[in-house]
């Protein structure tokens, strides 16, 4: 095998705290494969959790190697299309970036600030709500989002949002957890302005909020596209994704297209 490149290198102190929190003897594993979003060509694994693989040359997670090779089955266009990313960071941020400069596209990203309004701005970065974008009608041809809408109070209003910016023939791509159960669980809900908890709360971790601070709403089922396309979206579909590398994990990554 090759020796990582010397971009891996400086990504892996940085990773290296997140690397050794979550690391699992057991799953330690190095494997050769094309990362869907840089090319690199190791990847390694730390952890059986879905974010303890990682490319070394791009950082990826194994989900975000999920969603570019999902990406370059479905947009292999990219380069022209106007693309709503939900985050401002990060390796799947990074190629989207640089797929699109090179055409006629052009990439938006947004975070979520708890103390902002939609449309404010942060250090250089917009916030948006999901639940009310303040995006005008389709002004995007696809819109990809990574482990967000579990985390969204109304998930019904947030995939009715996306679908108003999209514009016609575009496509969401993103993934979300997702139990092998058929119907969805719901965990919390909001009553005039009040979290209400149905099960026992569940937090998931975040870069902006830290570690265990984002409420985790509902477990997806298999009934996501169903949910999706009640929303209005004319086709939704999982698909199951092979790691690059080998390791034996599929994730799923659902795509969904506005008619």
């Amino acid at each position: 095998m090759n020796a990582p490149s010397p971009g891996s290198l400086r990504l892996l102190p940085q990773a290296l705290k997140q690397a050794l929190a979550q690391l699992e003897l057991r799953a330690l594993r190095l494997g050769r494969g094309p990362c869907p979003l840089c090319a690199g060509a190791l990847q390694l694994r730390f952890s059986f959790d879905p974010l303890g693989t990682r490319c070394l040359s791009c950082g990826a997670s194994a989900i975000s190697m999920a969603i570019g090779s999902v990406l370059q089955q479905v947009a292999p266009d990219l380069a022209d299309r106007r693309v709503l990313e939900l985050s401002s960071r990060g390796p799947l941020h990074a190629f989207l970036g640089r797929s699109v400069a090179g055409g006629s596209g052009s990439l938006s990203d947004c975070e979520y600030f708890d103390d902002l309004e939609p449309g404010e701005w942060r250090g250089g970065v917009q916030c948006q709500d999901v639940q009310r974008l303040t995006h005008a009608d389709a002004s995007f041809d696809l819109c990809t989002h990574t482990e967000v809408f579990e985390h969204v109070p109304d998930d019904a209003r947030g995939f009715c949002e996306i679908l108003r910016v999209l514009a016609p023939g575009g496509l969401m791509v993103f993934t979300a957890p997702l139990f092998e159960r058929p119907a969805t669980l719901e965990r919390a809900r909001l009553e005039a302005g009040e979290i209400v908890h149905l099960e026992s709360p569940s937090y998931h971790d975040d870069l902006i909020r830290g570690s265990g601070q984002v409420l985790v709403y509902r477990d997806y089922g298999l009934d996501l596209p169903q949910r999706i396309q009640d929303a209005g979206f004319g086709e939704a579909r999982i698909l199951r994704v092979a790691d690059p590398a080998g390791f034996g994990c599929v994730h799923p990554v659902i795509v969904a297209r506005k008619l």
